[in-house]
C-alpha cells in the first residue's frame, strides 16, 4: 500500500500549536517553531542524502498551494533533479533578466552620457534631455525598453507632428537612436519601431507635406540703418550684443558665448574657437571700427569673462533675449539669425565682393572637399574690407551719398 498523503486539514494548520514537524504525506510537512511560527517544508532523499526545502510561511502559502509546490518538487526528484538547486538556478536567471531589463529613460540617460562628449555644445545636450523629458518619458519613460512598440512611439510623436513638425522629427530620431543603442547593448531585440523609412513613413505625412519649411526671417538690408539707429537708443547689453552680431554677421550662439580671451583688440580680430563653431573649425572675424566701439563700451563696465553676460556674471546672455528685445522694438517677426541673410543679400545686391568672400565671412564651407583642401587661406584681408563696408552701410542715412564698394544704392 502506498504512503498516505493529504493527512492535514486546513483547520489543523490554523489551530495546531505543538512545536515540531506535522506530516501531510508525500514529503510535505508543516513545521511549527517554539514561538508558534508556522512554515512549509518539503523533505526528500536524493543520491542517498536527505534534504529539506522550504516552501514558505503558512501565513502566506495555503495548504493547497503547499501541496502543489511539493508535487512539483517530487516530479523533479523523480527525474533526478535537485529541486533546491533548480530553484536557485531559476532565481539567478530571473535576477539576470531583471538586471538586463532597463527602462527607456535609463537607456536614454546612458545613451546621452556615452555620446555627449562628441556633441558640440551644452545647448545640444540640453535639447536632447528636454525633448525626451517633455514628449517621450511621460508616455513610456518608465517602461522596459524592450516593451517599446510602434503604438507607444506614435503616441509620443503624432500629437505634435502637425503643430511642431521639426521638434517631432527630432524626437523620432532621438527615440530611434536610443532604441538602436539598447538593441546593440542587448536590452531589446527586433526591428526599431521608431525608424522612418519603410515604417513610420507609412503612418505619418512627410515633413514637407505637413507645412512649408520656414526660414529665418530677415530684415531687408535697405532698412538696416533705421534698425541700427533704434538699437543704439536702447541702453541694454542685449542691444549692444545684437548690434555686434549685425556688424560681424556672426551666429547668435557665437556672439553670446564670446569671452574676452577670444579677442585681440590691438589687431581688431575676434577668433572664435572651433569648439563653438558649427563647422568645428576656428574662425577669425575682422572687427570693423563700429564693432570695436561696442567692445570698448562693454569693457568699461566689465564684470564677467563673457563679453555679453547675462544677469548672472557666470553665464552668458541668452539668445532668447534678442527675441524679447526685437518684440519690444515692434519687430516680433524677426530672428537674430536672420541678420546673416540681411548681410548676405547686401553683399550680393550692393557690392562687387566675390561670393567666396561673403561665404567666408559667414563661416560657410566654400566648395567641395577637394577645393577646400587646396584653399589654405581664409580671405581675411578681403573680408576686413567687406566688413568695414558693411559697417559703413549700416551707419548711413537712407539719403546718404557714400556707398559701399561696387554699386550705387538703389
Amino acid at each position: 500500500m502506498g504512503r498516505q498523503i493529504h493527512k492535514l486539514a486546513a483547520r489543523t494548520v490554523a489551530t495546531v500549536r505543538k512545536p515540531g514537524m506535522h506530516g501531510d504525506g508525500g514529503g510535505l510537512y508543516l513545521q511549527v517553531a517554539k514561538g508558534g511560527t508556522k512554515s512549509w517544508v518539503y523533505r526528500f532523499m536524493l543520491r542517498g542524502q536527505s534534504r529539506d526545502m522550504g516552501l514558505g510561511s503558512a501565513d502566506l502559502v495555503s495548504l493547497s498551494e503547499a501541496r502543489d509546490l511539493a508535487l512539483q518538487a517530487r516530479k523533479l526528484v523523480k527525474s533526478g533533479t535537485d529541486p533546491i538547486e533548480a530553484r536557485k538556478a531559476r532565481q539567478r536567471q530571473e535576477a539576470l533578466k531583471a538586471a538586463a531589463t532597463l527602462t527607456f529613460a535609463e537607456c536614454a540617460t546612458a545613451y546621452i552620457k556615452a555620446h555627449e562628449a562628441g556633441w558640440r555644445n551644452k545647448k545640444h545636450r540640453q535639447q536632447w534631455h528636454n525633448t525626451l523629458d517633455t514628449y517621450a518619458f511621460p508616455i513610456f519613460g518608465n517602461l522596459p525598453v524592450d516593451a517599446i512598440d510602434t503604438g507607444l512611439v506614435t503616441q509620443a510623436i503624432e500629437p505634435i507632428w502637425t503643430t511642431k513638425t521639426e521638434t517631432a522629427s527630432r524626437l523620432r530620431g532621438r527615440i530611434e537612436a536610443v532604441l538602436d543603442w539598447a538593441k546593440t547593448r542587448g536590452h531589446r531585440s527586433g526591428e526599431n519601431p521608431a525608424r522612418w523609412r519603410g515604417h513610420l513613413e507609412n503612418l505619418l505625412p512627410k515633413k514637407g507635406k505637413v507645412r512649408e519649411i520656414k526660414h529665418h526671417i530677415a530684415l531687408p538690408y535697405q532698412d538696416i540703418y533705421g534698425f541700427i539707429k533704434a538699437l543704439r537708443e536702447r541702453d541694454a547689453i542685449a542691444a549692444r550684443a545684437l548690434e555686434f552680431l549685425i556688424l560681424t554677421a556672426a551666429r547668435p550662439s557665437e556672439v553670446v558665448g564670446a569671452t574676452w580671451d577670444e579677442f585681440n583688440t590691438g589687431k581688431a580680430v575676434w577668433t572664435v574657437p572651433g569648439s563653438r563653431m558649427k563647422s568645428e573649425k576656428e574662425h577669425r572675424v575682422p572687427l570693423p571700427d563700429a564693432a570695436m566701439v561696442i567692445l570698448r563700451k562693454m569693457e568699461k563696465g566689465r564684470f564677467s569673462s563673457y563679453v555679453f553676460p547675462g544677469q548672472n556674471a557666470e553665464r552668458p546672455l541668452s539668445t532668447d533675449s534678442f527675441l524679447r528685445l526685437m518684440e519690444r522694438m515692434d519687430h516680433p517677426d524677426l530672428t537674430s539669425h536672420g541678420f546673416r541673410s540681411t548681410f548676405r543679400d547686401w553683399a550680393s545686391e550692393e557690392t562687387n565682393f566675390a561670393r567666396e568672400t561673403a561665404e567666408a565671412a559667414l563661416a560657410h564651407t566654400i566648395g567641395d572637399k577637394v577645393e577646400e583642401a587646396y584653399r589654405r587661406g581664409d580671405l581675411f584681408s578681403k573680408r576686413r574690407k567687406m566688413m568695414e563696408a558693411w559697417a559703413a552701410y549700416c551707419d548711413l542715412e537712407a539719403t546718404g551719398e557714400i556707398v559701399p564698394i561696387g554699386r550705387a544704392r538703389k
